[in-house]
């Protein structure tokens, strides 16, 4: 019998390094650092070096999530921080060079080399007339002062890919400034391509968040193609809130409070139909700074505002027997309309499938059907004050993410507690009210909100600007709220909902404009997935491969295959 051959392959590593300029707290370095990419038996294992940051804060954050140093350092020219500023930098400031970014490395080269510069001069959220100022001028020019100091680092032996990302209006706004830095690129050995991409549909996030993203290859040390990311639908919020304690949930920590909002906020809010903003407020009847077509109440249960049907019998006459304490209404069927209201079709709105009745000389809504159900109503909502659907996803997470700055109330359905007869809480008091002007039970020594009589109807309601939490049921029946922070975090990728966070220092405000700021983890890691996949085709000797998705550098697709060092493309 002859013996048979067997061959094993044995998995052996790659190791690809990875660094970040303006890393913020991490989410591009957290993502990279789960990146995954397979040739053969070669597997990529991604490793982060470093991260430079100017925000301490956001680097104690960036240690706590890689698990790598970061470095805090301020990348400004002396120019550029003065203008910034408006004063002189102080007297043990110096100027930052390649040196110190060799050292934020660890002195270990990168093989990849990820950018996230300030955005705020560029953003859409910045008027044109602020945006031509020094001070963002001057923070818009830190993008090439960044991306010459991480070449100059590595001069001698260049990165093999660097990825430079912002918003969109880069490539507008900072139009002269991508320039210089395309040609600088071109000039140290890269083909450069730009492009846009939404980090929700690469990252299967439940939030649609566009970028520009610039790709830089090295011509010589990486010939094979480089593909996009697979693109997947948007998840809906609710996907990632449901796995999420309620908000509150002391288990849950400080980051999953709920924002104290002023008191005409709530209000606002649980006006605003899910899905919309706060063009949904025009719809409503103010007389005298009061809505008049509506009353906020807290809840009532026993038949509060019944009514009972004509062909029903009712329960028991009460003493008080009004609307507010229980079933003591009718709905009686012998009503006839006024004459004056044209057949009952007053304000009458047709059916955008169905036909319309005669058009006669008086074609005003309140003379008859003169109104239409149009579905073509409305496109996306970019205003204040607007609510996401529990099933849809939200918008992009912004550093100013509150209620009155776009889509960041969420219709949660999820708002209150419900008891029927026969449950054990319905008659031992737990959840009660005691009025105002009434004594209350002895206090025991477990007394707590829902287990007796311990609380109050307090008449002393809350002004307008009062910031206060508050659950008012919208008219769809949910609790029209901001996000927690926590959740802005889940939302954006930084972590599992099931999983516990904690960012540095104490404030919510700091801790949204780094969340805002940072890069989501799940798009960084598609982004890093299919760069290892073009590195290790690239160190095994393969020029060439076929891919599923679009060729990232399209406009250089011919001259991928083939290593030309003195190539420069346009």
């Amino acid at each position: 019998m002859n013996p048979i051959e067997v061959n094993i392959l044995m998995s052996y590593y790659k190791i690809i390094n990875h660094f970040h300029l303006f890393c913020g707290l991490g989410g591009g370095a957290l993502g990279f650092n789960r990146g995954h990419a397979r040739i053969g038996n070669a597997e990529a294992k991604f490793q982060c070096i470093g991260g430079i940051d100017v925000d301490p804060g956001a680097i104690a954050d960036f240690q706590r999530l890689t698990g790598t140093p970061g470095t805090v350092l301020d990348m400004f020219s002396h120019d550029q921080y003065t203008a910034f500023h408006g004063h002189e930098p102080p007297s043990d400031w110096k100027e930052a060079t390649p040196a110190d970014i060799q050292a934020a490395a660890g002195n270990q080269r990168p093989n990849i080399i990820f950018l996230s510069a300030p955005c705020k001069g560029f953003s859409g959220l910045l008027s044109q007339t602020r945006s031509t100022t020094p001070k963002y001028q001057a923070l818009n020019q830190l993008t090439v002062r960044g991306m010459w100091l991480a070449l100059e680092a590595w001069a001698d032996d260049p990165p093999e890919l660097l990825i430079f990302e912002n918003v969109p209006r880069i490539a507008s706004r900072g139009r002269e400034l991508m320039n210089k830095i395309t040609s600088m690129l071109q000039r140290y050995g890269y083909h450069v391509a730009e492009t846009t991409h939404d980090c929700g549909e690469i990252g299967h996030l439940a939030q649609s968040r566009k970028r520009f993203l610039l790709v830089a290859r090295h011509a010589e040390k990486v010939p094979p193609f480089l593909y996009e990311p697979i693109k997947r639908p948007l998840r809906a919020v609710g996907d990632v809130l449901g796995q999420m304690p309620l908000p509150g949930d002391e288990l849950a920590g400080p980051m999953h409070r709920v924002p104290r909002l002023q008191w005409k906020t709530w209000v606002r809010l649980a006006f605003v139909e899910a899905g919309s903003d706060w063009r949904s407020l025009n719809k409503l009847e103010v007389e005298d700074g009061y809505l008049s077509d509506y009353l906020i109440v807290p809840e009532y249960r026993s038949g509060y505002m019944g009514v009972n049907q004509w062909h029903e019998p009712m329960g028991t006459v009460a003493g008080r027997s009004t609307p507010t304490n229980g079933a003591f209404s009718i709905a009686d069927p012998r009503f006839i309309q006024s004459s004056k209201w044209k057949d009952g079709q007053a304000y009458g709105v047709r059916r955008w499938d169905g036909p319309t009745g005669a058009i006669t000389g008086q074609q005003s809504p309140g003379q008859g059907a003169f109104a239409v159900a149009d579905p073509r109503r409305k496109g996306p909502t970019y205003g204040k004050y607007a609510i996401t659907p529990w099933d849809k996803s939200t918008g992009t997470v912004i550093s100013g993410s509150t209620t009155g700055q776009g889509a960041f109330g969420v219709a949660d359905p999820r708002p209150g507690l419900s008891r029927s007869k026969g449950d054990h809480y319905l008659t031992a008091g737990h959840y009660g009210v005691v009025p105002w002007q009434s004594s209350c039970g002895a206090v025991s020594a477990s007394a707590g909100h829902d287990n007796g009589n311990w609380s109050v109807a307090d008449p002393r309601l809350p002004e307008p600007n009062d910031k206060l939490v508050a659950v008012i049921r919208s008219l769809d029946g949910t609790w029209h709220r901001p996000f927690t922070t926590f959740e802005l975090a889940a939302l954006q990728g930084l972590v599992d909902p099931c999983e516990h966070l904690e960012l540095e220092g104490l404030s919510d405000s700091a801790w949204r404009e780094r969340i805002g700021n940072a890069v989501p983890a799940p798009a960084a890691e598609a982004i890093a997935s299919v760069m290892g996949t073009t590195l290790l085709l690239a160190w095994s000797g393969e020029t060439f491969a076929l891919g599923s998705t679009p060729i990232w550098v399209r406009n250089v697709a011919a001259s991928l295959s083939v290593q030309q060092s003195t190539h420069i493309c346009h």
